[in-house]
């Protein structure tokens, strides 16, 4: 439970640097906003990403995994569109916005996880 949590928390200060740092990824909300956005972003992570790396195997090993950029970048998009569905004021621009988003990210996802790697998996 505390790995999700934290997995959570790093997923909103990552979805929260990318709306400061990148031109348009905007937010429109309270700061609780960016929790249900770290909340979809994490689930669309946790299921639909895989299934993607999987189907698109031969293009990432063919690209050297570069083409794992572009997933993220769907996922950024996805939820972008989910979290305008539960209105939450959540927009990405277009496509360009969404590479770079993507590419913050990632960025804060690992320096994150480096920081807090004796957290996540599980000694203290």
């Amino acid at each position: 439970m505390t790995k999700f949590l934290i997995r959570w928390g790093i997923n909103a200060l990552a979805l929260y640097l990318a709306v400061l740092i990148v031109p348009g990824i905007e937010y429109f909300g309270e700061w609780t906003g960016f929790l249900w956005l770290a909340l979809i972003f994490g689930l669309l992570n946790a299921l639909l990403r895989p299934l993607l790396k999987f189907l698109t195997c031969p293009l990432i090993l063919l690209t050297l995994g570069l083409f794992s950029i572009l997933i993220n970048t769907l996922m950024l998009i996805l939820t972008s569109n989910i979290g305008q569905s539960f209105g939450i004021g959540f927009t990405v621009d277009g496509f360009w916005q969404a590479l770079l988003g993507s590419l913050v990210i990632s960025f804060v996802s690992v320096v994150m996880s480096l920081i807090l790697r004796d957290e996540l998996k599980g000694k203290k």
